[in-house]
């Protein structure tokens, strides 16, 4: 024969299980989809990332070379009109010098590299 209130602890106890049972199951199914979210969100995120990296490599080439046709277009511009400069440059590559002038050719200084093995 069952006691009154014993039955009654039992069925709250089973409740009680299935109570946590279902709060774990909805933490676990919130987890799964979040991961699932950021598992879909992830990937176009990196290669977001990787061509962002991509982009900020390609202006910096981008800057080098204005700034290498900006010398050349005045280079250019130069020897195109202004005399001293073009005999100056000619002489120095082919290296011819006037009647009495004396050349002095400052060569720098060799860099030595040394092994990191050594000592």
């Amino acid at each position: 024969m069952d006691e009154p209130g014993y039955g009654d602890f039992r069925a709250r106890r089973e409740a009680t299980i299935w109570q946590r049972l279902n709060r774990v199951l909805r933490v676990l199914l919130t987890i799964v989809i979040w991961l699932v979210i950021i598992s879909l969100f992830l990937p176009p995120y990196q290669k977001w990332r990787q061509n962002r990296d991509e982009i900020d490599k390609l202006q910096s080439q981008v800057t080098e070379q204005k700034t290498f046709l900006a010398g050349q277009t005045q280079e250019v511009n130069l020897l195109k009109t202004d005399p001293t400069y073009l005999e100056t440059i000619a002489r120095d590559r082919l290296d011819l010098m006037k009647e009495g002038e004396t050349i002095f050719r400052l060569e720098p200084k060799p860099t030595v590299r040394r092994d990191p093995t050594d000592r």
